[in-house]
């Protein structure tokens, strides 16, 4: 997910195994406005379209009470497309797998089992935060995360996301509507990453795509996400 994209004074862009899809995450009413509690939903393996249309109707539908939510999930093979996403950076070959065009900035991702992603659906300026801000802090609990294993990581301002020695283990691409952001981050744990090779991935071609596992680290995606939960939990 290469940049942050563009977008009006209200609305910007920035760039398991079987769950009932979150078309039924509807926000919920709270007699507190919850500036740091964080409602996590587990939603297991889930198709992509039915989680984005569940984002952006939660986010539409949310109050000045609507508590923050993290949705975590995995999802069947799939590229998505961003909204600055362009032509010479599709697959470049015929894989079956498919794409579909959102509206979160950047540029083409691949998403597939194995792959941790936690959706961030949090009101920014309720918190205090702006999206670039935001975009750290997802940063930072992967960082930290991969950091408990001994594994240096860094985050890119040209480019959001997480890097081990160059190349690409998580990727982050946000939209802000309203104040509020939705979309969020992806991590590679242990997955198939050849359908990354078919893409110029996050609008780079050439970069080099990494995972947990190619790192030294075995252990189960559930085990890590949950790791992963508390890091953003305790940072956002």
């Amino acid at each position: 997910m290469r940049d942050e994209g563009r977008g009006t004074r209200d609305e910007k862009n920035l760039g398991d195994k079987t769950a009932t899809p979150g078309v039924s995450l509807a926000p919920r009413p709270s007699p507190l406005a919850a500036h740091s509690a964080l409602v996590v939903h587990k939603l297991g393996l889930s198709d992509y379209e039915k989680i984005w249309r569940a984002m952006q109707n939660f986010t539409a539908a949310r109050s000045a009470d609507t508590p923050d939510e993290l949705w975590l999930v995995e999802h069947p093979p799939v590229y998505t497309l961003g909204l600055n996403g362009k032509a010479q950076h599709l697959p470049r070959t015929a894989n079956g797998i498919p794409v579909i065009k959102v509206d979160r900035g950047g540029q083409i991702t691949y998403h597939g089992p194995g792959q941790i992603l936690v959706y961030a659906l949090l009101d920014l300026r309720r918190r205090g935060l702006g999206v670039r801000e935001m975009v750290r802090k997802l940063e930072n609990a992967v960082i930290e995360l991969l950091a408990d294993y001994d594994i240096e990581a860094i985050g890119r301002v040209d480019a959001p996301g997480v890097y081990v020695s160059g190349a690409k283990v998580a990727a982050l691409g946000l939209r802000v509507r309203n104040g509020c952001c939705f979309h969020g981050l992806s991590l590679n744990v242990d997955m198939d990453l050849s359908p990354f090779l078919a893409i110029d991935p996050c609008g780079y071609p050439g970069l080099q795509v990494t995972q947990l596992r190619d790192l030294g680290i075995d252990e189960q995606a559930e085990s890590v996400a949950d790791k992963l939960l508390a890091k953003l939990t305790n940072g956002i």
